[in-house]
């Protein structure tokens, strides 16, 4: 029977593999349950539906990006906290923070849910798509408080010394949200309604089963206690977690932009292509995310406890990973780039062509996206919100914004899909400067 790893031990690198790879397996089993409703909507309702599901996408990423924000800075708060010896107060933190989750889930949904339509209608949505787009985002948002809670537990479970916990759950909730997909659109025929409730299940799955598990007695670091107060640390919390705040909902603005640029220059068309390399996208960026999650706690803790040749150690160790990561996503996707186009959009040849050369332009993304992404979530685990937002703030917003503006201008369609491309290159850079100019205060090299 293998050890229990704790966030206190030396991590060589398959020890550190072992604690973050069902973080990583997590990340990657959502994206492809979301590729799946890709798939079944594209292939059983149709190219409308389709676009509206990804057009509308963007906004539900926005609305439950708070789920994030607590789950990822509380995670790194706790887990310092955790450091310093503070276990009483970590388990504090931990429960506020699942009581705020909900109630801010509750209150969000309620409003997102009111005003969908004329959002929808300013985002550009019109016609079918417009009214696919607000029954799929009504359902959804109904399960939003659950979403929000799986957001936050991907990261709290692992703090708590139970990845494990995390990757069982994510599947679950994926496994029943792929039945849903398969009865609800291809048996029962009911369409963006079947895709949504289906999605809706396994949201209310993923959050709500580990609610009941921490509420009670459980072997982790964790039980849900009578809340106190704390507003210092929970603008702590917020602060830290801003960065991963400020990616999920940069990502769906610069998503919503993508939209309207492809509305613009190859219509609904475009938006398929864009949707169809977005669900491949999810998948191989899971695996950054992943390994950034599972590895955040363990910085934090060391940070905490002050043991500066651990954190030089981690850094050292996922880097290499990260690096050696790219190059693999990047051959995989460059030779893949047809198959997968041919999965989703394959009835559509003119669709089916635009998509895989699309996809095999955009791979090149791979090759530098998991350095910003790693850096930004290993300034959050030490406590540095502000530089790590920054490096989210430029990466995800700024130079892609600027990037899918300025370069259709030059380069028509073509300039969309290499936007991406140039703003993760500009991103390593920033990156880079941030890790060599903060070393000597965090002395993690």
């Amino acid at each position: 029977m293998k050890q229990k790893i704790q966030l206190s031990d030396h991590f060589g690198y398959r020890r550190l593999l072992r604690f973050t790879m069902p973080s990583i397996l997590m990340m990657i089993f959502t994206s492809i349950y979301g590729v799946v409703d890709g798939f079944f909507v594209s292939n059983f309702v149709g190219k409308t539906s389709f676009a509206a599901v990804n057009f509308i996408m963007p906004f539900l990423m926005v609305v439950g990006a708070l789920g994030f924000m607590f789950g990822t800075g509380g995670s790194a708060l706790i887990a310092k906290t955790m450091g310093e010896g503070k276990f009483e107060k970590a388990q504090k933190i931990f429960s506020l923070l699942i009581y705020v989750t909900i109630v801010c889930g509750v209150v969000i949904a309620a409003v997102s849910i009111l005003f969908l339509r004329p959002i929808a209608v300013l985002l550009g949505a019109s016609g079918q798509m417009l009214e696919d787009c607000v029954i799929y985002g009504r359902i959804i948002l109904a399960a939003l408080p659950f979403l929000m809670l799986q957001y936050a537990f991907s990261s709290l479970v692992v703090t708590a010394e139970k990845p494990k916990l995390g990757l069982i759950l994510t599947v679950a909730a994926g496994v029943i949200n792929m039945i849903g997909d398969a009865l609800f659109m291809a048996v029962f025929q009911w369409g963006v309604v079947g895709a949504a409730l289906a999605s809706a299940l396994g949201q209310i799955v993923g959050g709500i089963v580990p609610l009941l598990y921490f509420s009670k007695k459980n072997s982790s670091r964790f039980v849900l206690c009578k809340p106190e107060w704390d507003g210092r640390s929970l603008v702590k919390v917020c602060i830290n977690g801003s960065s991963e705040l400020m990616s999920n909902i940069s990502m769906s603005l610069v998503s919503m932009l993508y939209n309207a640029q492809l509305m613009k220059y190859a219509g609904e068309d475009g938006v398929a292509a864009y949707g169809t390399i977005m669900y491949v996208n999810f998948i191989f960026l899971a695996i950054f995310v992943g390994y950034s999650t599972g590895a955040a706690p363990v910085v934090s803790y060391h940070y905490g406890a002050g043991n500066t040749k651990e954190l030089k150690s981690l850094l050292k160790k996922s880097t290499v990973i990260i690096l050696t990561s790219s190059v693999v996503m990047f051959a995989c996707s460059e030779f893949m780039a047809f198959p997968l186009a041919d999965m989703f959009v394959g009835y559509d040849a003119a669709l089916l062509e635009m998509t895989a050369h699309a996809f095999a332009v955009y791979a090149f993304s791979f090759l530098f996206a998991g350095v910003s992404i790693f850096g930004s979530s290993f300034f959050t685990a030490l406590n540095d919100g502000l530089t790590s937002a920054l490096i989210a703030f430029l990466r995800t917003l700024l130079f892609q914004s600027a990037a899918v503006m300025i370069m259709p201008l030059i380069w028509g369609i073509d300039g969309i899909w290499y936007s991406i491309d140039a703003a993760e290159i500009m991103s390593v850079a920033v990156t880079l400067i941030f890790l060599i100019g903060k070393h000597k205060k965090y002395r993690y090299w």
